[in-house]
């Protein structure tokens, strides 16, 4: 693992002394969650310790942090080489990353295992969720060693000055929806791929992940999170209208628009030859193949590269919690859901879908 942080110190130590001011422009009204709900939120998402925040009609939900970067988002420069993965949190994104990376990149196993995907494929708005609070105590926890503290120093910073110097092609992950995302995104002629899930499986990873990650710090229960997630009081909700700004411009040329249970339950094979033939490449067969291998939950939960070793280390993810790579099946949410909790979360999915042509896999 050092090797592998070590080439992670050195990608992002570049951008840290000479950031730009962020641009004025942002068309969308930010305001304060409701006092008392943001109370709660707050006790029960240690993570946060400002508050949280709605951005436009769509009341689009985030921590205070967003609201410093909202403008870098929205005005970031698209390249036409950019390759972009847009998903709601817990849609298959590492899954689907470690797939366009490879196929772009010569199926480079080997570079692939040396450099953490955090770096292959940076996160755009990772930032906006570390509060300067949780910031400092990482560093505190880390003081023993300058390479951990420069790490926290690293991952913790705004990314987007990083990427506009950045020189080679650009592999970025986005959980933003298309509207607060670049308004030529879809037209510069990069590729965009977005992975819809049935949001019972989203919702059942995501609580996983939200006490599992120390930057959100949940500490309630299943019944409780789902309430939350429901009333559009998680971050990047409301989910709904985040996977149909996505449906509604399927036919774009330039986005790809995938179902997560396609992927990994109907034919893995098939879902990595859609890509290959969206992003222009072209392999042997039995290249493929080991691709598919490659992608198999059994190995990708062992892979260090991908599943989140580095946070680990430094004390990001909570001990006792469920890993960050889980399972990759579908149909968990029967875990959580019982009884008039399931019969809620059918009518909130039943009316969402009314007026609309999408409709998750079997």
């Amino acid at each position: 693992m050092l090797k592998a942080e070590k080439e992670f110190n050195v990608v992002f130590s570049e951008y840290l002394s000479d950031r730009k001011e962020a641009p004025e422009e942002f068309p969308f009204e930010i305001k304060k969650v409701e006092e008392n709900v943001n109370k709660q939120l707050l006790h029960d998402f240690t993570g946060e310790r400002t508050g949280f925040i709605q951005v436009g009609k769509k009341k689009w939900f985030f921590p205070s942090g967003y609201r410093d970067q909202a403008a870098d988002f929205y005005n970031f420069e698209v390249r036409e080489s950019d390759v972009w993965i847009v998903t709601f949190p817990r849609s298959g994104t590492t899954w689907t990353q470690e797939m366009v990376w490879l196929l772009a990149n010569n199926l480079d196993y080997e570079k692939a295992a040396e450099i953490p995907l955090v770096v292959r494929f940076p996160f755009l708005e990772f930032s906006c969720f570390v509060h300067p609070e949780v910031k400092a105590e990482f560093l505190r926890e880390n003081s023993d060693s300058a390479l951990r503290s420069q790490m926290i120093e690293d991952i913790s910073a705004p990314i987007c000055d990083y990427l506009t110097k950045f020189e080679g092609r650009r592999f970025i992950k986005t959980h933003l929806p298309l509207s607060l995302l670049p308004k030529n995104l879809l037209t510069a002629g990069c590729k965009v791929i977005y992975i819809a899930r049935n949001p019972k499986d989203v919702a059942v990873s995501f609580y996983h992940l939200n006490r599992l990650i120390r930057t959100q710090g949940y500490k309630g229960d299943f019944t409780t999170y789902w309430k939350y997630f429901q009333e559009n009081l998680q971050p990047w909700t409301p989910y709904w209208d985040h996977v149909l700004e996505a449906w509604n411009l399927k036919h774009e040329s330039n986005l790809l628009f995938m179902f997560y249970e396609d992927m990994v339950k109907v034919n893995t094979k098939r879902a990595i030859m859609r890509v290959q033939d969206f992003l222009g490449t072209n392999y042997e067969d039995e290249e493929i193949c080991a691709l598919e291998k490659h992608l198999q939950i059994e190995n990708f939960r062992k892979n260090s590269s991908v599943n989140f070793d580095l946070l680990k280390n430094l004390g990001i993810l909570i001990q006792g919690e469920q890993e960050f790579i889980r399972r990759g099946k579908n149909g968990e949410w029967k875990n959580e859901f019982h009884g008039e909790l399931n019969e809620m979360a059918d009518k909130w999915i039943e009316e969402n879908l009314k007026g609309t042509d999408l409709r998750f896999p079997d």
